[in-house]
């Protein structure tokens, strides 16, 4: 019989975990668990042959919590509803994920697999829990361990290794897969429920992505043409890989153990099994492939809020002046940022022009931004859905992505065992189920363990092969542009080289109704979206006078599929085998990714992505005009194609003596489109460390597992910016006891390294708590009191729309929400930073262009920090961390704390917070083919 799958359930975005309705009492529960249990044939445990082809020696370990399976039955989630009893290995990763943050003090390598699991190839015999053969082939069998329940597939055929692989992702994700299939097409609230975070959520997708059909056909099409033998296969591996998920979905059909959520959203009948679950289609791999790469492969955008900053400072300022504060506050090369490719080397990109041409700055005032939702209805109209609609839009237009995830790479030189070390991964947020799926795929062509996206596991896309591993990080160099395109006729047609030519009209067309998992009321609404050559219109001006349409124009639309040659390329032992041919593999992936490498000799970087070639005279700041002078060179309007920069212009490197990515700067002059590289980055958080290491040598896996534990639990603004804050305060004695006390506390705090831990491990109390408080009430006070009276209050507010204030763990904005893990990404901490030190009179690399804490004075501004300050001390627990539906108003530790974030039905417990990856790979190879 085939396994018995653990299902999620109740899908919203970022809503925390929300009981089942409550006549879904306990009684009943047992009820319809008792009707829905019956007895499962077990699976023969099985001997795994020993794996010849790995390189590693034991020492490749890997982590992705909660748990590999992410599927449960109806029953299974009735049971964790009412007593919280989890699905076999639903959550057994999150414990020792957990508990890295008490435990890395005294972490060996001996120990590392007690944080980590064994990512060697193959299963012990005797760690054999299950093997299978799915659909009853003989050319693919599916093993699972004991300890995770990961599948390791091994098939003897190409087609039945990805098949293997297509009915594992649907044993371990087929509901999160079908959820976000239907993201990608902008009907999740058709799908899944109205609740306003499931609007959010299509809306922000479907205004960057409208895809029709034939679009996503178009480009499955266009990747298989263009890319000769690699991409027939990728094509016949997509068509097993979907024969591999339809069979699971037929026979767990029939035999009525199929994701319970498919019955809690109305879509199955749990008495008479009516209703269908609808097999996947190729085009659903290119909605899925366009899910992930908006949200961590597409930098750029924000052209039109750089504008309106722009004319805010020559506004405020001058033209001259006021261009002068916007490139100081923009920091697009700032000499001080921290670098992952440090040893000098320059890749321009994203410069600015000596003289720019073609910009289209909008008329002070004139902007609005283009309505997506039209016709609502219901609750598709009310309250909740407008702020929804609201912040999707924000983030959909914000330059600001949502990308994260951090590497630590260092060359054998400095190890103790001369073999490079790599502790890295990807921070995609924390969800239940988790958006990532562990598996190994070993087959005709394909050898590989690692992570890959739930419904795109054709291939492991961050991982290990023989003797090799691989990860990235989100880049955000800007492969997106705004055009100004001039209005004709009405406001739906524009000029296109000369002709006035009609806007495509692009909709959906969404209606909801209350099931069990949601009960959100009856609504509806249509989305529509207006398309031209230039990309999708995103806002309304005018141009001296002209009205105008902005668009957005993004090298990687239309080529959503583009990607999995460079996947295929990196899972294939017969293409990568060394650093080279490594860069080469990932120069094949057209989104805006670091990728780091390590093997048992060599280390490697490379940055990717499709870097449009721009006219000289084009400010990739700033809309330019849709006018052929200022369009990417040799660009074609219909495929969507033109020049790229060649792969020797993009940050690359091989064997540099360490590599750290934060999402930091990649190199000098290589500009990224998110405002923030500057002076204080968290990616100095690891570069501090590792350095000091390297400098040190010796480095050994625990060491370096050690720096990145560390830089995770600590809080940058404390280690960064804080101490010369005190200095600027301690400059004349503090006479206020309000305020020399709380000083005394971040002082004291501050010698204790920084960090927002716990006093021991489950006390869920933070060590230094006030001192904590103190500082998080202080930021957003202090900013503002430093800045806003120079600024004034236009401009401050609009650089607070290029780039948050703040993002401590515990914020409710930004890009990544409260209880995301990810946190000090985005902030004014390198302003402070920069205005503290210059203030203070110390030498200050690419300064603001003006002094701002006390219009410059040093007694003037420690008034104002002490001011500030003494209101911080005094803002009650209550207040800093007012509570939301998990926490209670004055809880610092839950405020902060990790929550996996519902996708399903299965909840898990909040966990203390950590700055680290999601999915964490350690690795240090012994030998090499």
């Amino acid at each position: 019989m085939p396994r018995r799958t653990r299902h999620h359930a109740l899908f919203d975005k970022l809503r925390t975990p929300r009981k089942l309705p409550g006549f879904l009492k306990a009684a009943s529960v047992c009820v319809l668990v008792a009707g829905l249990l019956s007895p499962l044939a077990q699976a023969t445990p099985a001997a795994a042959a020993t794996a010849s082809n790995d390189y590693c020696g034991g020492q490749c370990s890997d982590i992705l919590p909660p748990g590999e399976n992410g599927n449960a039955t109806l029953a299974q989630v009735l049971l964790n509803q009412a007593f919280g009893v989890q699905p076999d290995h639903a959550e057994d990763q999150l414990g020792p994920y957990n508990n890295l943050a008490t435990g890395y003090s005294t972490l060996t390598d001996a120990k590392i697999n007690t944080f980590f699991n064994d990512s060697s190839f193959g299963v012990a015999s005797d760690q054999v829990a299950s093997t299978e053969s799915p659909a009853g082939r003989s050319d693919v069998t599916i093993v699972r361990d004991k300890k995770t329940g990961v599948p390791h597939i091994t098939g003897t055929t190409r087609y039945g290794t990805e098949f293997g692989a297509g009915y594992a992702a649907a044993e371990d994700r087929l509901w999160l897969m079908d959820v976000f299939r239907h993201v990608g097409r902008g009907q999740l609230t058709t799908f899944a429920g109205g609740v306003a975070s499931n609007q959010g959520l299509e809306q922000e997708f479907y205004r960057n992505a409208p895809y029709t059909e034939a679009d996503l056909q178009a480009q499955i099409d266009n990747a298989v043409a263009n890319n000769g033998t690699r991409g027939q296969q990728a094509l016949a591996d997509a068509n097993a890989y979907l024969a591999g998920i339809n069979s699971y979905i037929d026979a767990s059909d029939s035999g009525r153990y199929f994701p319970g959520e498919y019955v809690l959203t109305g879509h199955k009948d749990s008495i008479t099994n009516a209703g269908t679950i609808d097999h996947f289609k190729i085009t659903d791999l290119v909605a899925l492939a366009s899910v992930i790469g908006t949200l961590f492969g597409s930098g750029g955008g924000g052209e039109v809020n750089n504008a309106i900053s722009l004319l805010a400072a020559q506004e405020k300022y001058g033209v001259t002046e006021g261009t002068k504060v916007w490139e100081s506050f923009r920091e697009r090369n700032d000499p001080e940022a921290a670098l992952t490719v440090h040893n000098g080397e320059s890749f321009p990109y994203g410069t600015k022009p000596s003289d720019p041409q073609g910009e289209a700055l909008p008329d002070s005032g004139s902007v609005t931004t283009e309505p997506l939702v039209y016709d609502a209805t219901g609750t598709g109209a009310d309250q909740s859905a407008s702020a929804a609609s609201a912040a999707a839009t924000a983030t959909a237009l914000s330059s600001a992505k949502r990308g994260m995830s951090n590497a630590l790479v260092v060359s054998g030189k400095y190890t103790a065992s001369g073999h490079p070390i790599a502790v890295f991964g990807p921070q995609t947020g924390y969800f239940a189920p988790q958006l990532l799926m562990l598996q190994e795929i070993q087959g005709p062509g394909i050898s590989a363990r690692g992570a890959s996206f739930a419904g795109l596991s054709m291939y492991v896309e961050l991982g290990r092969g023989q003797d090799y591993a691989w990860s990235a990080t989100t880049s955000g160099q800007d492969i997106i542009d705004s055009y100004a395109v001039e209005l004709c006729q009405d406001d739906y047609h524009y000029l296109f080289h000369g002709t006035c030519t009609a806007m495509d009209e692009v909709e959906q067309k969404n209606s909801w109704k209350p099931t069990t998992a949601d009960g959100t009321a009856a609504g509806s609404y249509t989305m529509r979206v207006w398309k031209t050559k230039y990309g999708p219109v995103e806002y309304r001006a005018t141009v001296g006078g002209k009205k105008v349409a902005y668009t957005t124009l993004r090298s990687s639309y239309m080529h959503e599929a583009d990607s999995i040659i460079g996947f295929q390329m990196l899972n294939d032992p017969d293409y990568v085998k060394s650093p080279g041919t490594f860069q080469s593999a990932v120069q094949h992936i057209n989104f805006t990714f670091n990728w780091f490498y390590a093997d048992s000799s060599h280390t490697a970087y490379y940055n990717s992505g499709n870097n449009p070639v721009r006219p000289s005279g084009v400010d990739p700041e700033f809309p330019v005009w849709g006018q052929a002078a200022y369009e990417w060179q040799n660009w074609d309007p219909t495929t969507n194609t033109a020049d790229y920069t060649p792969a020797s212009a993009h940050p690359n490197s091989i064997d540099q003596d360490y590599y750290i990515s934060w999402n930091n700067k990649q190199a000098l002059n290589y500009t990224t489109a998110s405002w923030g590289d500057g002076s204080v980055h968290r990616g100095n958080l690891l570069d501090d460390r590792v350095k000091k290491l390297v400098a040190a040598g010796g480095v050994t896996r625990s060491s370096l597992v050690k720096a990145m534990a560390d830089a995770s639990l600590t809080d940058l603004r404390a280690e960064d910016v804080l101490p010369d804050l005190l200095k600027v305060i301690n400059s004349s004695t503090v006479t206020d006891s309000t305020a020399a006390a709380a000083v005394t506390k971040l002082q004291t705090w501050l010698t204790a390294g920084g960090k927002r831990t716990e006093t021991s491990a489950g006390s869920k109390t933070y060590a230094n708590a006030d001192a904590v408080r103190i500082l998080d009430a202080w930021w957003p006070l202090l900013v503002k009191a430093e800045f806003q009276p120079g600024l004034g209050d236009d401009l401050y507010t609009a650089f607070t729309n290029n780039l948050y204030i703040d993002e401590t763990p515990s914020a409710a904005h930004g890009p990544t929400g409260s209880h995301a893990g990810s946190s000090f990404q985005y902030g004014w901490w390198s302003y402070v930073d920069k205005d503290i030190r210059s203030v203070l009179g110390q030498t200050v690399s690419g300064p603001l262009a003006e002094q701002y804490c006390g219009g410059g004075s040093l007694s003037a501004c420690r008034d104002v920090l002490i001011s500030t300050l003494k209101t911080a001390a005094g803002a009650s627990a209550s207040t800093v961390y007012p509570g939301d539906s998990l926490c209670s108003a004055g809880d610092q530790w839950c405020a902060d704390s990790i929550v996996q974030r519902t996708l399903g039905g299965i909840k898990h417990y909040n966990i203390s917070w950590q700055n680290r990856p999601t999915f964490q790979q350690v690795v240090e190879f012994t030998s090499h083919r």
